[in-house]
């Protein structure tokens, strides 16, 4: 595990795709690589969102976090982190930290006023990583889905 000082964080390119792919099934979304460029380059391509990367010295990346802006009727404008992974090897390292950071600074750049995640109920070590970094458990919900 990596000390956060050597870990650099930048925005995501598209030879990043690779990791990523991997790193989406380390959280539980298997995604083909051939698949993960197409959604890559979307949301390299929306001004309303962002990927980074955490890429450590000799590892490669290591992590990455999307986020996007949300603007909603009935609440400010925030961003929501739509997706956040550290490879399992290297977590509790720092990386996930600076990748919230990273995302928290772009999110004010976007005029947000605040930032949301959703994490499934199983998830109780990400659910302490976020109350660590200062998010607070507000609601409970379910999730539906409907395919198009």
């Amino acid at each position: 595990m990596p000390p956060s000082g050597k870990v650099k964080i930048r925005r995501a390119r598209a030879d990043d795709v690779e990791n990523i792919a991997d790193l989406s099934g380390q959280l539980g979304y298997p995604t083909p690589p051939k698949t993960m460029s197409k959604r890559l380059k979307g949301v390299l391509a929306a001004a309303d969102s962002a990927c980074f990367v955490a890429a450590a010295p000799g590892q490669g990346v290591i992590g990455w976090i999307h986020v996007s802006v949300t603007p909603l009727l009935e609440v400010e404008r925030r961003a929501e982190v739509n997706g956040l992974v550290v490879d399992e090897l290297t977590r509790g390292g720092g990386a996930g930290g600076l990748l919230l950071q990273a995302a928290e600074k772009w999110a004010k750049r976007q005029r947000c006023v605040a930032m949301s995640v959703r994490s499934n109920v199983l998830r109780e070590r990400a659910h302490e990583f976020y109350l660590r970094h200062g998010f607070e458990h507000y609601k409970t919900q379910k999730a539906f889905r409907k395919p198009l």
